[in-house]
């Protein structure tokens, strides 16, 4: 049911952390990846652990805030493994994290690009070759934490492109992670992740695999029922109280 026999996916973000877990597993599952990122040594190494593991993936570097990118990794799947039908549009950025009054409107506009207007340029691609497929998961990474304005946002992407594709066969989703032991995590001492870990229910942070596990389950059959929801694989961090 988990099983990803003949799909073609995108995966952003796929050059560490969430993404790169993320791209393996569904590799591991059958599917053809196109891997995005901005580091084209890093995807490189990605695809050549996939191709070492059986795995079919090709990688393509640049900028999600750019709409040629996005273009470009949709008419890449397309021509490299004949269409598109899954989509784990992951990257993003926390951005400068500051009060409102101290915040420059250059790292708002720049917070807001990087986790919203990219999902938009993505969605606005990824979905007619997904409708050409007869259908598809599309599945944004959101959070909890400019950021959590530009998270907001992208959840309310999520439930309008649900309601106005799932008649055609395209669910739409977004994955809510807690922390995570990512290279972009700043875990900068032993005390601070310790505070990071108290925060969640479970008491710690999570392994980039368990947040692709999510991801795998949106993407496949398994989620056939399921669309327009905010995912939370959270470790409890939104209902935790102590």
């Amino acid at each position: 049911m988990f099983a990803l026999t003949e799909k073609v996916a995108i995966v952003t973000g796929a050059s560490s952390g969430i993404g790169r877990a993320t791209a393996s597993l569904f590799a591991e599952q059958g599917a053809s990846l196109v891997v995005a990122a901005r580091r084209r040594a890093e995807l490189d190494a990605l695809v050549g652990e996939i191709e070492t593991a059986g795995g079919t993936a090709i990688a393509l570097a640049g900028d999600v805030r750019d709409e040629a990118y996005a273009r470009a990794l949709v008419e890449l799947a397309v021509e490299s493994f004949g269409g598109l039908d899954i989509a784990f549009n992951n990257a993003g950025a926390v951005g400068l994290m500051a009060q409102v009054p101290e915040m420059a409107p250059a790292t708002w506009h720049d917070t807001i690009d990087t986790n919203l207007t990219s999902a938009f340029l993505a969605a606005r691609h990824q979905i007619p070759a997904m409708l050409e497929r007869g259908g598809g998961s599309l599945i944004f990474t959101s959070g909890m934490a400019a950021y959590a304005a530009a998270k907001a946002g992208l959840i309310g992407l999520t439930q309008v492109l649900a309601a106005e594709y799932g008649p055609k066969g395209l669910r739409v989703n977004a994955l809510l992670p807690g922390g995570t032991d990512t290279p972009a995590a700043t875990f900068k001492t032993p005390e601070s992740r310790t505070f990071v870990e108290n925060l969640h229910a479970l008491k710690r942070v999570a392994r980039p695999e368990e947040i692709a596990r999510s991801a795998l389950y949106l993407a496949s059959d398994a989620s056939s029922f399921t669309t327009g929801a905010a995912l939370f694989a959270d470790g409890g961090v939104s209902i935790n109280r102590t």
